[in-house]
């Protein structure tokens, strides 16, 4: 027999599955509570039963991917067979997969929310922890955090680029994978 919170968690996890889905398809103009209601296949006012309004469901769908990246880089960090390279590499190619397949959904994890930001700040601090102590294997505890920086915002930038369609091969002669590949090759100098 299902228990009334077995019930709910698996409510909220198909609510979320379908704002992440409109989301992908629309934007966050595409989210509604209604909406998503509607495509999880239950009642329209079951979303106001997990979620405040539509910031705090799109949290939580930024909160959901940042722990995916966490697990993924958790992942990383302990496979034995990557090179320290290889995992600073596939961290930093992961995260900007995220944007170039999902680009809502990135845009909204690097967006503060107004109301209660420590959830999302709280997720995204685990992952960029896991990040840092694969940075630190490649230079060091005390230069971890400045190159940290630099990588993750470089990722970003790449990102942003890649997403405004201004960085194509024809323009610059290179690629976003091969600036990632540029850029720790920096490190080892």
């Amino acid at each position: 027999m299902v228990t009334r919170a077995e019930s709910a968690a698996t409510t909220r996890r198909a609510l979320l599955a379908a704002a992440a889905t409109l989301l992908h398809q629309g934007g966050p103009e595409a989210v509604t509570l209604r909406e998503v209601g509607a495509m999880a296949g239950v009642s329209r006012g079951a979303p106001y039963g997990h979620f405040t309004d539509k910031e705090n469901l799109l949290t939580a769908v930024a909160i959901e991917q940042w722990n995916r990246m966490t697990e993924q880089l958790s992942a990383l960090q302990a496979d034995s067979g990557l090179t320290t390279k290889d995992r600073l590499r596939s961290a930093l190619i992961g995260t900007i997969d995220v944007a170039r397949n999902y680009p809502h959904l990135y845009a909204l994890m690097f967006t503060t929310p107004s109301h209660d930001p420590e959830l999302l700040i709280e997720a995204a601090s685990g992952s960029q922890d896991i990040f840092l102590a694969i940075v630190a294997q490649l230079v060091g505890d005390d230069a971890a955090r400045r190159y940290g920086a630099l990588l993750m915002s470089t990722a970003h930038g790449i990102a942003d680029m890649e997403r405004s369609g201004q960085l194509n091969e024809s323009k610059w002669g290179t690629t976003g994978d091969d600036l990632v590949d540029m850029l720790i090759g920096l490190l080892e100098k």
